[in-house]
């Protein structure tokens, strides 16, 4: 990416964490629902839920849900390589993280791409999630490398007009 569009983004953050760490917090229920999701359904193409500590594979298809919000995300695991990729649909759009290593730390890449340039989804998808995926990142860091969540658990922000736009730590 050259340019600034509104059809893709990419975050990137350094993390000292090994490289399997952190492929397990992306790649395995257990893992995603310990910084990101209140919940993480895998089910194998063959329809069998995958274990909470198994990796997702190709195919895969999910159910995520969120602490502060009643909404679900439904999708495909397009591509897992087991290390260091994956990719998954995710809100009319599709999501890869990159694991690179870096000696001291490792260097995850997010990029949501095949973003609809519709007038809503730039509004929704790209500002929301470019938002989101900034702090769900920063909490990532925190999580791997200082044993914190930055995430709201304790007060139910569900019932407030705009909190996904207004809270920085949804």
């Amino acid at each position: 990416m050259n340019k600034l569009t509104f059809d893709c983004f990419t975050k990137k953050i350094f993390i000292k964490a090994p490289i399997e760490k952190l492929y397990w917090c992306w790649g395995t229920s257990e893992g995603i629902t310990s910084w990101f999701l209140s919940t993480a359904i895998y089910t194998s193409a063959t329809g069998e839920e995958r274990k909470v500590d198994e990796n997702i594979q190709a195919g895969d298809s999910y159910l995520w849900k969120w602490h502060n919000w009643d909404g679900k995300e439904e999708g495909t695991v397009l591509k897992a390589n087991g290390k260091d990729f994956l990719e998954v649909s995710f809100a009319d759009s599709k999501v890869s993280v990159t694991l690179e290593d870096h000696e001291k730390a490792v260097l995850v890449i997010l990029k949501q791409h095949e973003i609809p340039v519709d007038e809503e989804s730039k509004l929704n998808i790209h500002h929301g999630c470019s938002n989101g995926w900034t702090f769900w990142l920063a909490n990532l860091k925190a999580y791997l490398e200082h044993g914190i969540l930055l995430n709201e658990t304790e007060h139910d922000l569900r019932n407030i007009p705009l909190s996904g736009f207004e809270f920085v730590n949804m």
